[in-house]
């Protein structure tokens, strides 16, 4: 069974040094979200955390090799779904950002730990609780 995903937009940073993890980052640059995709940003808000999903483009193809790897921060291996190594079996990545600004189809962020050009295949809410849920049912509409 084929899965097939296509990009909604890339990223734009300047930034020499991005950090391996959203965390630790204070990283800005901008999501480049394909026109199509216009409307589907409508209620993203600046200082708002959003969760972007993306594809970790550059990374080594994926062998039973990878199965244990020693992160640089770690001195011991650890199996790779305990880490966030961009080596895996389907290199899909996500992130939680600070949305800094939002203007049309450009949405300004902070925390990036991708590389200029990594293609972004989506965004969601970042929700910390039920009320933080764009569809609870006791929110504002």
């Amino acid at each position: 069974m084929p899965i097939v995903l296509e990009p909604i937009g890339y990223v734009r940073t300047s930034a020499a040094d991005i950090p391996r993890h959203w965390v630790f980052s204070d990283v800005e640059g901008t999501l480049v979200i394909n026109k199509e995709y216009l409307k589907g940003l409508k209620d993203i808000k600046t200082g708002q955390s959003i969760v972007v999903i993306f594809y970790f483009d550059r990374s080594p193809t994926f062998n039973h090799s990878y199965m244990i790897q020693m992160p640089p921060h770690r001195k011991k291996k650890i199996g790779v779904f305990s880490i966030c190594s961009p080596i895996r079996p389907n290199p899909i990545g996500m992130s939680v950002l600070e949305v800094l600004r939002i203007e049309e189809n450009i949405i300004k962020v902070r925390g990036l730990d991708m590389l200029d050009g990594t293609p972004i295949l989506d965004i969601k809410p970042h929700i910390e609780d039920e009320t933080s849920c764009p569809s609870y049912k006791g929110g504002s509409s």
